[in-house]
């Protein structure tokens, strides 16, 4: 078994502690999407993946989740694989539920606010996930807005998505995103991406066009010690993403299903998303594993750009 090494109340992988301290690019992975976005055995298949290609691209994987009550920064396979066994088992960890499931000895799965923050204890720069949570429908009634935009407004990790998801409503999304004074980028484009498609007729001011541009924006904001993070939208790729119409007609019957059912907060995002497949017969499922897959193909390559580029500062200081 991998002998993890303690940094404060937290354990990391060797491979990822020794990473870190000799300055090689590394990527956090968010657990939820194994134990909440996908049945065992492709949920345990899927992360491996995802970790295979951030390693092919150049980056050290670090999936991150609470297990027995400790958080681990990089998982062995025997974690991975219990993670995926135990599924929904798993409680979804938001920030305010780590101090619960530690104090407990539970179970966690995190989402993208607990990720950023054990990533950024850590000092992991990059994190990649599918998509971000935002704002509701209806959310300027119901004040349901996720946790991952004020994660995003005060911890200084920049965050690799398809967006946001499109269950939720993006144009309020970005907004409150500006209210957080975060950074919002969108890779190749200057039209933010909804998730499953490429569009969502929402336009950002900032335009990346390659990994070494993004790997730039993440140092000026760290030189600068902004304390907040950074989203960087990579749209979908152009062969899986689905017909928008589609996607929008499975989206608002999911939603009226869950207002009927009074399926709310943390429940929300997986309900909708699991519906979502069902009524598009899985073709939300492929689309989002394909982005999943693109979106840490991109995540390693950009962490790949900021070490490279973070080992040429220091020469030229030398």
């Amino acid at each position: 078994m991998n002998q993890f090494i303690e940094k404060g109340h937290i354990k990391v992988a060797p491979e990822v502690y020794h990473a870190l301290m000799n300055g090689r690019p590394v990527v956090a992975l968010e657990s939820t999407i194994i134990s909440h976005g996908m049945p065992y055995p492709q949920n345990y298949e899927t992360a491996k993946e995802v970790e295979s290609i951030v390693r092919e691209n150049g980056a050290v994987p670090a999936t991150i989740a609470i297990l027995d009550g400790t958080p681990f920064i990089g998982l062995s396979d025997d974690q991975l694989r219990r993670l995926a066994i135990l599924g929904r088992k798993v409680q979804k960890t938001a920030r305010r539920d780590i101090p619960h499931i530690v104090s407990a000895g539970g179970n966690g799965a995190t989402t993208v606010s607990a990720t950023m923050v054990f990533a950024h204890k850590v000092g992991i720069p990059v994190f990649v996930t599918g998509g971000i949570g935002g704002v509701h429908r209806h959310g300027e009634q119901t004040m349901d807005i996720s946790s991952d935009l004020t994660e995003l407004g005060k911890t200084p990790v920049t965050v690799i998505s398809a967006g946001v998801k499109s269950i939720l409503d993006i144009p309020r999304t970005l907004e409150y995103l500006e209210t957080q004074g975060v950074t919002v980028a969108v890779y190749g484009s200057n039209e933010f991406p909804s998730f499953f498609t490429e569009n969502s007729g929402c336009q950002v001011p900032c335009r990346l066009d390659s990994p070494e541009d993004c790997a730039k924006l993440i140092d000026a904001n760290s030189n600068l010690s902004l304390g907040t993070g950074i989203l960087i939208a990579v749209p979908i790729p152009k062969e899986y993403a689905a017909s928008g119409n589609m996607i929008e007609r499975a989206i608002q019957q999911a939603l009226a299903e869950a207002k009927e059912k009074n399926v709310i907060g943390n429940e929300a995002t997986p309900f909708l998303l699991a519906r979502v497949n069902e009524i598009t017969g899985g073709a939300s499922l492929v689309a989002n594993i394909a982005l999943v897959k693109n979106n840490a193909r991109m995540g390693a390559r950009i962490s790949v750009a900021l070490a490279k580029l973070r080992r040429g500062t220091v020469r030229s200081a030398l």
